[in-house]
């Protein structure tokens, strides 16, 4: 431990391992990585359909809960948190989505110069290989695989969806990642030859050999160490024995929006009131450490199926044994996806320049442990308001690292929010009944016909929702002058010189998607930041926007059409 590396990356997750690759490329850094968790090597990780499994297991998910969330009934919602080589990465339902162009635009206009979509799309590109190659949106020999899974072959749900959305006056879109953001179209998932693509498979395990990176499992970070106003490395414990490790350059907190803000408190960064009341000497008053916790929250809208078309029928024993054995033996099948395999993006209503619902449509009714819902057939979207005004923080409890922190994330605190949810589920019954989804669609099963006013969508949506795990936010990127920035626009935590946050803490907002891909962005641009690269230059491209979007929710019903 005597050794003194460059740079100590701490979080082999989304972001980690994606600088850990980065960072030591060109052989001239000595690169650390520090992982909570172990090896992410086990084949329920690997198989994408198996993907409620590392999800539910101990030895994967960190298990937090938030405190019992005051407009949700006082529930406690579950937050998971991946643990081990790749982090959520590993353990995520794998859903590709960067984000609208106006997500980025509107980072800048929260302070993050430097990052609009302009910026940001070149660093998307060089993250991915597109199973389409390369176009101006899209990358083609980046680490990490992106596809569509089975592109919605097999299953006739999936185009009825998409048919009915478009019916309803939607656009269609081919690439949502790319052009048009907006409107129904085919789901795109980080799963390659039929294999989950983590960043632990995409982007550490071909630098793992690289001489001059260091990847240690099973240790937990306890707090940074200071010399002066400078962060000279960490201490923690290496299964379960105190240890320390040096920084020559930086050190680079990748741990994630839970974690990474507990480790700047622990460390005495942060609001000094929170530090004081666990005896913990503040070295900076930094307000916005935890704070400004953002996430979605989905429901599940279920129907009965009215031909025997749905994967309810493949949830017995019997079929799960054939689908892995398929898998296994030739990566392909059912086991070669996620079943997301269509979506949607729309605005919920006039005024808005860009999408605030969020749909995955699933061919199957189903619970998120992947046993059925019903008897017989059906199919369900996971739906919900995208952009929420409401606001949450992470605390630390104890000075004890182990110790789980105190996540409160305000869900529906907002006005706004639930205005959007009651839009939101009554645009969705709309999209169902179009003569697209007839031949499949029986009966509504949740919410029910029954929960039809405003009063009754606000409880059931109270009772119902759920986190779609995705949260952000919590060492914002900003202005010096903005009291509640974390760190500059070049993830340097303000104030202390040797310490950044490369994850998906530094969002200022929410994006409108799965934030898997903005972190990994996030990661591939920070890179060139820590290591004083020429920034790739930005791009200049169109993206649709609907030319009346001020004055109508959607386009004209019967006209929608492709957009790009």
């Amino acid at each position: 431990m005597d050794k003194t590396y460059d740079y100590i990356i701490v979080g082999a997750g989304s972001a980690g391992c994606v600088l850990a690759n980065r960072l030591s490329e060109d052989g001239n850094h000595s690169v650390l990585l520090l992982e909570a968790g172990g090896s992410d090597r086990n084949i329920l990780i690997a198989m994408p359909t198996a993907l409620s499994y590392p999800m539910a297991s101990k030895r994967y998910n960190w298990g937090y809960e938030s405190e019992p969330e005051p407009y949700v009934g006082n529930r406690r919602i579950t937050c998971p948190r991946g643990k081990g080589l790749g982090g959520t990465s590993s353990i995520n339902g794998m859903v590709y989505v960067r984000g609208h162009a106006c997500d980025f635009d509107e980072w800048v206009a929260e302070g993050a110069t430097g990052w609009g979509y302009a910026d940001c799309l070149p660093y998307f590109k060089r993250s991915e290989t597109w199973q389409g190659g390369e176009d101006t949106y899209r990358g083609g020999s980046g680490p990490l695989g992106v596809s569509g899974g089975n592109n919605m072959t097999g299953n006739p749900l999936y185009q009825a969806f998409i048919d009915a959305g478009v019916e309803a006056g939607y656009p269609r879109t081919d690439d949502y990642n790319g052009h048009c953001g907006e409107g129904f179209g085919q789901m795109h998932m980080t799963v390659a030859g039929g294999v989950r693509e983590s960043t632990s498979r995409a982007y550490l395990r071909p630098a793992q050999s690289r001489p001059n990176l260091t990847v240690q499992k099973h240790v937990l970070v306890d707090q940074l160490v200071f010399d002066g106003t400078r962060v000279t490395g960490v201490k923690g414990t290496r299964k379960g024995r105190p240890c320390e490790w040096k920084a020559g350059k930086e050190v680079i907190l990748s741990a994630g929006s839970i974690a990474s803000p507990m480790i700047l408190q622990r460390s005495g960064v942060g609001p000094a009131a929170v530090l004081a009341r666990l005896g913990i000497t503040p070295k900076h008053d930094l307000p916005g450490v935890g704070q400004n916790l953002q996430d979605h929250l989905e429901v599940y809208f279920q129907f009965h199926c009215k031909q025997p078309v749905s994967l309810n029928s493949k949830l017995n024993l019997v079929s799960k044994f054939f689908i892995g054995a398929r898998w296994f033996f030739f990566k392909s099948g059912l086991g070669a996806t996620n079943h997301f395999e269509s979506c949607a993006f729309i605005r919920s209503r006039a005024g808005l320049k860009s999408p605030d619902i969020q749909y995955h449509f699933l061919p199957a009714a189903m619970r998120y442990d992947g046993t059925p819902s019903i008897k017989g057939h059906g199919f369900q979207v996971h739906v919900g308001p995208n952009k929420p005004k409401s606001r949450g923080r992470v605390e630390i409890t104890s000075p004890d690292p182990a110790a789980h922190p105190s996540i409160l994330f305000n869900y529906l605190e907002h006005e706004a929010d639930i205005a959007a949810w009651r839009q939101c589920i009554r645009l969705t019954r709309e999209i169902i009944a179009q003569q697209a989804m007839d031949p499949y669609r029986g009966d509504e099963l949740q919410p029910g016909l029954e929960v039809s006013s405003d009063d009754e969508i606000d409880a059931w949506v109270r009772e119902n929702v759920e986190s779609a795990y995705h949260p952000c936010g919590t060492a914002r990127m900003g202005q010096s002058d903005d009291p509640m920035s974390v760190v500059d626009t070049e993830c340097r935590v303000l104030g202390i010189e040797g310490v950044r946050v490369v994850d998906a803490s530094v969002f200022p907002t929410v994006p409108y998607g799965n934030i898997n891909a903005p972190t990994i962005m996030v990661a591939e641009k920070a890179s060139d930041l820590i290591l004083g690269r020429p920034k790739l230059p930005p791009a200049d491209v169109p993206v649709w926007i609907d030319d009346e979007w001020e004055t109508r929710q959607r386009l004209n019903p019967g006209a929608a059409g492709e957009v790009d």
